[in-house]
């Protein structure tokens, strides 16, 4: 692609520690932006919440699909034994409650994970193969000891000399643009 048919994805900028990206990520969230994320090499306790992140839906999901798996195998049991292959063993009852716990339990911790993982990818839009962060020399270091901020050339406040501005007053080592 040349460079006249590129066109501006964003502003990525690069902070130091993570005080400075969690006072910088309460800026970009007070300056209304909506399009936009912070990056850190580990997890930076409150970060979320500095970003303005509503609770994640996730513990719904699996919460749901985890009762739903569980009734379904708890009535799946009862059935098979008592009405589909009825089978007496050892004297015990067709329903008997301590026979069905272990694959019960199983398949509810079954489809709790599995939705957890793939909700998770869906989510968080996954697998995303390409970012035109990744594009960024000074980016690569976000897995090692950098910080990032990267705002959304769409977002409705972006402005490219203001967002710079704002990002560099927040205290960024570096503020480069990003091309899609």
């Amino acid at each position: 692609m040349s460079a006249a048919t590129k066109k501006l994805w964003g502003v990525l900028a690069q902070y130091e520690n993570p005080a400075q990206v969690y006072t910088a990520a309460e800026r970009v969230r007070e300056a209304g932006y909506q399009k936009w994320d912070a990056c850190t090499p580990f997890p930076v306790h409150g970060l979320d919440k500095a970003m303005g992140v509503p609770p994640s839906k996730l513990p719904w999901a699996v919460l749901v699909v985890g009762i739903t798996g569980s009734t379904f195998m708890l009535f799946f049991q009862s059935w098979a034994m008592g009405n589909a292959y009825p089978f007496i063993v050892g004297g015990k009852p067709l329903f008997s409650m301590p026979v069905f716990v272990p694959i019960w339990y199983e398949v509810t911790v079954l489809s709790s994970c599995v939705t957890a993982f793939l909700a998770n990818w869906v989510m968080n839009g996954l697998p995303q193969p390409n970012h035109p962060a990744f594009a960024s020399k000074a980016f690569e270091r976000v897995t090692d000891d950098k910080f990032f901020i990267m705002i959304e050339a769409e977002d409705p406040r972006f402005d490219l000399e203001k967002t710079k501005t704002l990002l560099k007053e927040a205290g960024a080592s570096l503020v480069e643009e990003l091309e899609d």
